[in-house]
């Protein structure tokens, strides 16, 4: 059934520099050795099609083809991994940097005080199997149940999920880092290629507060130019406010300005108001630039027999690091050279 076939051969330890390339995370992969394949021949069919796509920051490369796999594989989910419901890789995220889950919460129904516990084995086995063991930051909760007044949620509404998260969130418990791991290729968030380290946030239960949808004064006297992403979310500008600047500045305020004025992260940027201007940007900026284990703190943090919490908001610094690779920049001229050879055959 295939358009074209190409055959060749591939011998070990023969290796040629490739890259840079654009890449569907948004960014220009940085040069490393492949192997090579010698080829043969290449074989096509009659009136063969070769089939492309534009390369760059999502919506582009891997949207259609994200949306088709996850109407195919939707219903096989939960026999793959038991348990688990709803799964969706963000595309605005570069698909692999961020996954959103919904699974079942059945070890101990008869407890009052519900915290995660099944959601973290489905957790692990998602991070174990096939592409979804790429997945970065996982955030994961249980069914909602009707029967109690709390609404259904959906893993591809995002701003809503995240929101319905961080309001139940335990930042003393339910924040799981995977340090010094395998990472996708093409995530540089890490100091090395296919090295960096994950997170899973784990939250269930009842509303523990009611997320901000203002600016505190403790945030702007930060002095740092303070946008509201969305509910309990802001961005602050690198040029004056880093994660250490905020943690000492906000020192034992943290459990005041998460429960009462229900701020749960903070997000360092170049430009605050850039990330606030579009949700997707901050989805795109915050988890493709940030390596949990590195660029993660939290206001009045603290360890417990090797477990990190802490007592107020999150902070992550999405700021674009030196060992980065760069931004796939739009270019205009590319494009209209593109549409001109769509538009000649009839597209």
């Amino acid at each position: 059934d295939a358009d074209f076939v190409i055959t060749g051969e591939v011998f070990p330890g023969e290796n040629k520099p490739e890259g840079p390339f654009g890449d569907h995370l948004g960014y220009y992969s940085l040069q490393h050795p492949f192997p090579v394949m010698k080829v043969h021949k290449v074989y096509a069919r009659k009136n063969a099609i070769w089939a492309f796509t534009v390369v760059g920051r999502p919506p582009q490369e891997d949207t259609s083809f994200g949306q088709l796999i996850h109407h195919i594989t939707g219903s096989a989910v939960s026999n793959e991994i038991p348990g688990l419901k709803e799964v969706h890789a963000v595309d605005a995220a570069g698909v692999h940097p961020l996954l959103l889950a919904i699974g079942s919460e059945r070890y101990t129904p008869f407890l009052e005080n519900k915290k995660p516990a099944e959601i973290l084995t489905i957790a692990n086995h998602i991070l174990g199997t096939g592409q979804l063991s790429l997945a970065k930051f996982v955030w994961i909760t249980a069914e909602a149940k009707k029967s109690k007044g709390d609404r259904v949620i959906d893993v591809n509404n995002i701003p809503e999920f995240l929101a319905y998260m961080l309001s139940r969130m335990d930042f003393s418990n339910d924040l799981h880092f995977y340090t010094n791991t395998t990472m996708d290729t093409l995530d540089y968030s890490g100091d090395g290629l296919n090295s960096g380290s994950k997170l899973v946030l784990a939250a269930y239960g009842d509303v523990r507060r009611k997320l901000a949808t203002t600016i505190p004064e403790k945030i702007t006297a930060l002095n740092a130019n303070a946008s509201l992403i969305m509910p309990g979310v802001i961005a602050v500008n690198a040029a004056t406010a880093t994660i250490h600047s905020i943690q000492e500045k906000l020192k034992g305020q943290g459990e005041n300005l998460l429960e009462q004025d229900g701020i749960a992260m903070i997000i360092i940027t170049e430009d605050a108001t850039w990330m606030a201007a579009e949700f997707n940007n901050f989805i795109w900026a915050a988890f493709t630039r940030t390596n949990p284990s590195k660029d993660m703190e939290g206001v009045d943090s603290y360890i417990n027999n090797k477990h990190w919490g802490c007592k107020g908001p999150l902070i992550f610094d999405a700021t674009i690091k030196k060992h980065h690779a760069p931004a796939v920049v739009k270019d205009n001229e590319v494009e209209k050279k593109v549409s001109a050879i769509l538009s000649k055959y009839g597209f």
